[in-house]
Parts: structure tokens; sequence; C-alpha cells
């Protein structure tokens, strides 16, 4: 789920957790939002065994809003075995970027995500409603869309947190706000994208609000995106998506990367968009990616190319909403660039114009169950992400779409309870 899970630990302790480790039960990665325990093989039977995490203190950053107060990233592994622990998703994102680094490789991202911030509202269904939801607000700066400040202080309290951010906006939907971060070495955007969404909501709970990265929390809403945008560098450093001399300025490399991601598009939904919500979000002139298509700037396309071209020359893949695990995103998308250029996979003519007439393009998986079936019948990738991380994570959201299934929602009660 992308949650973030941690320990606090005392300053006189910590030498002795870099030394040995801290011990979590390795039932973290088979937990619930709710924290119903999920049984995927390692965890339950295997009576709850122990993982460990080592900080890694070239991660660590004090934090601006809890005086006192500093905080670090870790690698888990496997006490038994030594290695590392395969659903841990930084460690999914790790194999992935040797895997590129083996085709001479670097994959370079820079992050894009929105997000609601809501007020208490006891009379709301949720208990939330979107805070200032007055609506026509997109773009706009000052107090008009955001009467308490809340975005210039959660910009200035990331910078001071030092994850690259640079700038932010109110986005469609009244309380909306969309923050983007500098582009970098994917496993270091990743983890400034996750360090993001976990500073977001706690900076929301010191208002007493709170920060959500749904897809689509309100029915009368849009959704919230997850962009990245991507590039891969040589050896030297040069983008090798860059070709000045070829059609629309864009390398081998480049097609075949694009041609990468649409071929397994079907299985990273279940990845990009992880939840049953996450398929809200999608549909016909919903600004979300509908059809696996890519354009030339277009911004109805999941993939587009922005007009920039030279060392900033890139896929933009509109593909993700933002609950997306940040590493498992990355990750996977870095997979289907890699099987992409290793497999010379060309892609289709680009789109022109209306990007959502499904006589164009194929469509996209229309449920979590149907992007789940893509994924595990999806060989290629689910072997590059690494069988046991596949494994646990088709194990826990199958479960996921179980629960669902069995709950009874307020919609049904609504339709049903008074008529029949």
């Amino acid at each position: 789920m992308g949650t973030d899970r941690g320990r606090d630990v005392l300053v006189d302790a910590l030498p002795a957790a870099v030394r040995h480790g801290l011990t979590f039960c390795r039932a973290i990665y088979h937990t619930g939002p709710l924290g119903e325990v999920v049984p995927v093989e390692g965890g339950l039977d295997a009576g709850l065994p122990d993982i460990t995490v080592h900080p890694d203190l070239a991660t660590l950053v004090e934090l601006p809003w809890e005086p006192g107060v500093a905080w670090c990233l870790g690698r888990t592994t496997d006490p038994s075995t030594g290695r590392p622990c395969p659903e841990s998703p930084r460690e999914v994102l790790h194999a992935v970027t040797e895997r590129l680094a083996g085709l001479g490789l670097t994959a370079v991202v820079g992050p894009e995500l929105e997000y609601f911030l809501c007020e208490p509202d006891p009379a709301a269904p949720s208990g939330w409603r979107p805070y200032a939801g007055a609506p026509g607000n997109v773009y706009v700066a000052g107090r008009r869309g955001d009467p308490d400040g809340h975005l210039l202080r959660t910009l200035r309290l990331l910078a001071a947190l030092g994850i690259g951010t640079t700038m932010g906006n109110h986005e469609f939907s009244g309380g909306q706000f969309e923050i983007n971060l500098t582009h970098s070495e994917a496993l270091d955007a990743a983890d400034r994208a996750f360090r993001f969404k976990a500073a977001v909501k706690e900076i929301a709970r010191t208002e007493g609000r709170l920060a959500t990265f749904m897809a689509k929390p309100f029915n009368a809403e849009g959704g919230s995106g997850f962009h990245l945008h991507v590039s891969c560098l040589d050896g030297e450093g040069r983008n090798v998506f860059a070709d000045a001399g070829a059609p629309d300025g864009l390398s081998a490399t480049a097609r075949h990367a694009i041609g990468g991601v649409l071929r397994h598009a079907p299985a990273l939904a279940a990845l990009l968009n992880p939840t049953v919500n996450s398929y809200k979000r999608f549909g016909p002139d919903t600004l979300a990616p509908w059809l696996i298509d890519w354009g030339l700037d277009n911004r109805s396309a999941m993939v587009r190319i922005p007009p920039e071209r030279g060392d900033a020359t890139r896929l933009e893949v509109r593909l993700g909403d933002a609950g997306a695990n940040p590493y498992l995103a990355v990750a996977g998308l870095a997979a289907a660039l890699a099987l992409g250029v290793e497999e010379a996979v060309e892609p289709p003519a680009p789109l022109e114009g209306y990007g959502y007439d499904a006589a164009k393009a194929p469509v996209l998986p229309g449920s979590l169950g149907a992007a789940l079936d893509a994924l595990e019948a999806d060989t290629a990738l689910c072997e590059a992400l690494g069988k046991g991380f596949t494994t646990a994570f088709l194990a826990f959201k199958r479960a996921e779409l179980e629960r669902f299934a069995r709950h009874v929602t307020d919609w049904e009660f609504r339709e049903y309870g008074y008529h029949l």
C-alpha cells in the first residue's frame, strides 16, 4: 500500500540499531489498512517470522515540523538468509535498476503527485469534506483557493526537508493540490516521492486535517494522479532518448521504451493503480488515461512525450494514480522500459487528437481484478520484478478484492434499502 512503517529510536540507542538492525515482523508487508494480516506465503504460515531493517544514515534528515526528531530510511533483509526481503518495494526497485544497468542505462525519474486536503465534517458519510471546496480554482495562487495558506506552508516545510520540491499549485477540484519534485536517478526519486507522501500526510495532521492520496475520494470530484517523467542516461550521462536526426527527435531506444510501456500496460495497471478505488478515476473525458496509447504533447494519451528535446527528452507516463507505492510504480515502469529495449519493441503510430476513442487503441483494465490477472499473465514483467514479490503482491491484493466483495456499501443501501 505504500504505507510508511517505522520505529522511534532514542539517540542513545541509534549506534546499536545501526550495527545490528531493527527487527520487525515480516507480516508488516502483509498487513492491510485496517490491521488485518493477509495469509501471504512466508508470514502467517511460517509463524510470523522477523525481518531486519538496517537504518541507512545517508538518508537521515531532520523533520522541520517536529523539532528534535530525525528520519531515515532502511534496507530490509531476511535474517535467516541474509538476502533482501522479497516483499520490500525498495528492494524490488534496487533489482530492477540493476537490470537496467546491465543494459548500460540509468533511469531518471521526475514524480508529480496530487492529493486532496480534507477537513473534519461529522455530517459527511466519510467524516471528511474537501478543504476550501469552492470550484474553479485550478492554477490559482494565494488565498482564493487556499484561505489558510496550506500550500505555501507545506512547500516551505518540504523544502526544509530537502526532498527536491520545486513548485505546487491548486488543482482542478476543491481542496486538491499538486506538488512537483525534481528529477533524479530512479531509486532516489522513489525515495523522495515516498517521503513526500508521508510528509504531506503528517503536515496535514499538524493542521488538524487529513491529506489523502486516494485515487478518487469523492464522487463529485475528480481523481488524483501520479505522473512519472522518465528518461534514460548512458554511461557518460547522455540522454539516450534524444536523437535530433530521427523522426520526432526520438531515438530508437526511446521508441522501444515506449513500446515496452505499452506492451506491459495492462500488468503495470496493477502496480500503478493498486486499489479497488483506483478504477473509479478512469474513463472518457477524465484527464486520466483510459486507452493504451502514446502521443506527442497530448495529455489525453497514456504516455505523453513533452515537447522539449535534447537533454530534456522524456516520457511522461500518466497511468498512475496517487495511491500507488512510489517504489513499485517506478520499478514497474523501469522494468517495462528495460523489456522494451531488450526486445526492441516498436510502438504503434502516435495518437493524434482526441484520446478517448476506444476504436483507436486497446482499453486499459477496468478493475483491480482484471489488472491483477494481467499482471499474473505477464510472465516477463513478473520475472523482472521477482517471483517472491509478485506472488506476495497478488495474494495480498486478491485478499483485498475478497474483503470488498463481502462488504455492504452505502451505495447498496441507498439504492435498494427503501424499495426492496
